[in-house]
């Protein structure tokens, strides 16, 4: 499936680049003023508005540009299926369909506004449009993708006391072996051409609803988006992201028209240098890497332009502050491990998550003297580069030793033998913790003696990196357990194997 969409809020600077008013009504700006001015405010050099809505403010824009001829009616959004089917909006058609999808969830549905709705989808055309119609109702959106199990979706309900949950016909099945223990759902919607007992159909009310829809004037900080963090460390906290710290802060993050690839940029997970050098080998072109939070929007990035360091994560992106602290909240000096952390004193970045929903306890953890800390373990060397070692909880402790388990796992991907690896503690007598490597052979190695193959990779991450950090466990397996979103969970692989070995310790 590919989806080209034009005018979305990690793209919305592309958007802002052509004429339009500015949120407070004034005179049409020109392309520069107006980049200038979403630049300034990321650079806290200008106040953020006090309202502030990705759909009236942006969207809504570029609709009135086209019905008055001064656009040409481009799509705004256009969708190919895997099976070669397409979709295509124009703005206005976006902005009339998203006004009636507004319409159902605030009539059919019974939503108001600050109540929440949880979307179970696969990234059909549905997906977009209805969270273009929740910024119109003012209602908050929780987007969760369709590899979620039962447990995940129970959960989700519970902890976010969602009141509408709108899936697919194919996973609405699987969905209501859960719907009946959650107390806050009051409705369910159904994206697609079958209609199903209890279940509203939203083609069906797409099709008589009013394309009249006023949109609510939203403050910049009121609530938008609930994420659920990837719980790659536990169970999945509710982030709060607000009409401003997406809608504006992904300013940053926006990709320019490139008639062919010219810049690569990555994020999600430390990109391990071996990755690096096969991109350059095979295109020609260096990797520019990101870093950032559910929590926080872009923090880290090699920008276009900047020297690139591989493996780093690059330099703090405005409007942050970025630095390397200690347990205390000091900022610890360059080359020295410590938590990457984001100043919040004595300005918050506005883009920075509202709080962990309903989860006091997490949201004061989170900070740390005039810190907000992100739990990610890094460096930050002369030049302001930051390194990931990485999560604070993932740390192993070998006989004094901190080993973090990316650079172990960027060594062993080094080797042609090793496909996927996860590296975790494993409880030592002695040590205290040793370095167990969990990996996933390339097919050509899979007949290869385990015990030859094992030594073999030991004394290769010897040669790669410091000595004590070789993986003094090794264990061959099928495949590792992964989040919904494909990052490993080392939580998972790290209790199996503290509670394995213990047993046999008995």
């Amino acid at each position: 499936m590919r989806t080209f969409i034009k005018s979305w809020i990690p793209q919305c600077l592309r958007i802002l680049r052509s004429p339009c008013r500015s949120f407070h009504g004034n005179n049409r700006l020109l392309t520069s003023q107006i980049v200038s001015y979403y630049e300034s405010i990321n650079q806290c050099k200008k106040e953020l508005p006090e309202y502030f809505n990705f759909a009236s403010d942006v969207l809504d824009e570029w609709a009135r540009l086209e019905k008055d001829g001064r656009k040409p009616a481009n799509p705004a959004f256009w969708w190919v299926s895997d099976e070669g089917e397409e979709v295509k909006w124009s703005f206005e058609e976006l902005g009339s369909l998203s006004r009636k999808a507004a319409n159902v969830l605030c009539e059919a549905c019974a939503l108001q506004r600050g109540d929440r709705a949880m979307a179970v989808l696969p990234r059909v055309p549905e997906w977009w449009l209805l969270n273009v119609a929740c910024m119109r109702a003012g209602i908050v959106f929780i987007p969760g993708t369709s590899q979620l199990t039962a447990k995940d979706i129970s959960y989700r309900l519970q902890a976010s006391k969602a009141k509408c949950i709108i899936t697919s016909d194919t996973l609405a099945p699987a969905l209501e072996s859960v719907l009946p223990g959650s107390q806050f759902l009051r409705s369910k919607l159904i994206v697609g051409r079958g209609s199903r007992a209890g279940w509203l159909n939203l083609k069906e009310l797409l099709a008589v609803a009013s394309a009249d829809h006023e949109c609510v004037k939203t403050r910049s900080q009121e609530p938008m988006l609930i994420y659920f963090t990837s719980g790659t460390t536990g169970f999945p906290k509710m982030v709060v992201q607000s009409h401003s710290s997406y809608g504006i802060g992904f300013t940053i993050s926006g990709s320019y028209k490139f008639p062919s690839l010219k810049h690569c940029v990555t994020g999600g997970e430390a990109l391990n240098p071996e990755v690096f050098a096969k991109w350059k080998i095979q295109t020609g072109l260096d990797i520019h890497e990101g870093y950032g939070q559910t929590e926080t929007v872009t923090i880290c990035a090699n920008m276009k332009g900047m020297k690139i360091k591989p493996g780093s994560l690059g330099k703090a992106v405005p409007p942050y502050d970025v630095q390397i602290v200690d347990d205390h909240g000091a900022v610890v000096p360059a080359g020295e491990e410590g938590t990457i952390a984001v100043r919040v004193q004595p300005t918050r970045p506005f883009c920075l998550f509202s709080q962990y929903l309903d989860n006091p306890e997490q949201t004061a953890a989170s900070m740390r003297g005039d810190f907000y800390v992100t739990g990610d373990r890094g460096v930050m060397d002369e030049e302001g580069y930051v390194w990931f070692v990485g999560r604070a909880d993932d740390i192993i402790n070998s006989a004094g030793y901190r080993i973090g388990p990316f650079e172990v796992e960027s060594a062993l991907l080094q080797h042609p033998a090793v496909s996927e690896v996860a590296v975790v503690s494993s409880p030592d007598p002695v040590r205290g913790e040793v370095v167990k490597a969990f990996i996933v052979l390339a097919p050509a190695f899979v007949s290869h003696d385990p015990e030859k193959l094992t030594h073999e990779l030991q004394q290769h991450v010897k040669k790669v990196t410091a000595p004590y950090k070789y993986p003094r466990k090794v264990e061959f397996v099928q495949d590792l357990p992964k989040t919904a979103t494909g990052k490993i969970q080392r939580k998972a692989l790290k209790s199996k194997e503290w509670a394995r070995v213990r047993q046999g310790q008995e």
